[in-house]
């Protein structure tokens, strides 16, 4: 039998590790900060051999990648999720509040310098989005986009550690919902109820 690439069955025991290892790296991460995560680390949290974590991430920076990875496919589907957009913007809030050491890594790769494509690959399409859905042609898509992202994704932790540490995470993400949606009517960046 040919065993390509193309011919071969995913591995569901490497697909189903490989995920965990991720989100305990996300665990590990949310509670102690970047700093504490290791290989070994994360194979003492598992109870998996180092050798076996090795097979999935041969180096802490691959890990890393992978964490930020996962992460990025977390904002983007506050983006991209068909949910009405009440919903996609508490999504985005709520893991913006409850993952705070994982989005100082986004921030990292923001000011990094590396292309934004490679934290949110839908950037150009958020950016046409925008610019199909002006009513003007006066606003700057690539702007306007910079500004919403980093808004989403650091405005809740400011807001919570330096404007109102005392609200809750409901009252964060409702008064975050509630501006953002009266931002993107007044721009008439929005088709009925949904848009961006």
């Amino acid at each position: 039998m040919n065993d390509t690439v193309e011919s071969r069955k995913p591995n569901r025991g490497y697909d189903e590790t490989h995920r965990a290892l991720i989100e305990t790296a996300v665990r590990l991460i949310s509670e102690k900060g970047a700093d504490a995560l290791s290989i070994a680390a994360l194979a003492r949290a598992t109870s998996i051999n180092r050798t076996t974590v090795y097979y999935h991430f041969s180096t802490r920076d691959a890990l890393l990648r992978a964490v930020r990875h996962w992460s990025s496919e977390q904002l983007v589907a506050a983006f991209n999720d068909p949910a009405p957009q009440d919903e996609r913007i508490d999504h985005l809030s709520r893991f913006v509040l409850q993952n705070p050491e994982l989005i100082k890594l986004w921030i990292e790769d923001f000011v990094s310098g590396s292309d934004i494509r490679e934290s949110y690959p839908q950037w150009d399409a958020l950016v046409k989005g925008v610019t199909d859905l002006a009513s003007t042609g006066r606003t700057d898509a690539e702007i306007f986009c910079t500004i919403l992202i980093t808004g989403a994704v650091i405005g809740p932790r400011v807001f919570r550690n330096a404007v109102r540490p005392d609200a809750s995470d409901a009252e964060i993400m409702e008064r975050f919902r509630r501006e953002q949606q009266r931002l993107l009517r007044d721009l008439s960046l929005t088709r009925g109820e949904d848009a961006i």
